[in-house]
């Protein structure tokens, strides 16, 4: 009788998942290519991603509690939080799918629930379902948002964003609202045409974050040489907005949002001269 040779096991089969267990594994490809599994994650740059998530849920609660101006700062948190923990995670060779999609749930969650939970609890709860319809359209935009930036990963330009990207449209919900407490007489929130204003610029903000509109990214400049002269205008527009923190920030926010018209346009011309 011939002996068939057993299989050796391998630890990291979908046995290991046996049982209750509290461990990631995920599949990664070494510089030859070859798929290798590896345990557990990286501690850093989630362990930032977990605090934008903490931000992102305390501002939640702060806007139920009716303290919009801690909800706000804990978004702002959440969006430097945001853009540091994928720096760190290039920065140490710590890039994993795990760390892509923790990262997007956490934007979700800061991004996408929390400035919908500020706008809807400061100006649109009198609006009822009309009010919430919108806040609801802005979340749901979000997620698409998010959902669509994984599965375009490695495929689009990274000079470019295409659609606004949640941090920068949450940005310009809060700002909006700092601008709004900042200026009670202006934005009279009793007012019908005010709350109806900002329910119509949720749903705009939300269309942004999902359209083809290219925003310029900035990814190429973090480790490229400018001239010096660039940082004359950065001097100029930090000190703008040191003046008047609020209104600065949602001035620098909405010239970015129309910016993005103007990428698309310039992209598209450059396009077409290479086609003809």
């Amino acid at each position: 009788m011939t002996n068939i040779p057993k299989p050796e096991r391998d630890d990291n089969s979908h046995d290991s998942f046996d049982g209750i267990t509290f461990e990631v594994v995920e599949e990664e490809h070494t510089h030859e290519g070859q798929k290798i599994r590896r345990r557990g994650i990286y501690l850093w740059p989630n362990l930032i991603t977990t605090a934008a998530l903490l931000a992102g849920f305390y501002s939640i609660v702060a806007s139920m509690n009716g303290v919009y101006s801690q909800a706000i700062y804990a978004i702002f948190i959440a969006a430097l939080l945001d853009g540091l923990d994928g720096r760190v995670a290039r920065a140490i060779g710590a890039q994993s799918a795990f760390g892509e999609q923790f990262d997007s749930l956490s934007d979700l969650l800061a991004f996408g629930v929390a400035p919908a939970m500020l706008m809807y609890s400061w100006s649109l709860n009198d609006l009822g379902r009309i009010g919430l319809a919108c806040c609801f359209v802005y979340t749901a935009c979000a997620a698409f948002r998010l959902a669509r930036f994984n599965v375009q990963i490695g495929v689009v330009d990274k000079r470019y964003f295409i659609g606004i990207a949640s941090p920068l449209a949450a940005i310009i919900v809060v700002s909006l609202i700092w601008v709004g407490i900042d200026f009670p007489a202006i934005f009279d929130l009793q007012d019908r045409g005010i709350q109806a204003t900002n329910a119509v610029l949720m749903l705009i903000i939300g269309i942004l974050m999902i359209s083809n509109i290219k925003y310029y990214s900035f990814k190429q400049m973090d480790r490229k040489r400018v001239p010096f002269a660039v940082m004359l205008p950065v001097v100029l527009i930090l000190a703008a907005i040191t003046y008047n923190i609020p209104v600065g920030i949602l001035t620098v926010s909405i010239i970015y949002a129309f910016s993005g018209f103007i990428t698309t346009f310039l992209a598209r011309r450059h396009q077409s001269r290479i086609i003809t």
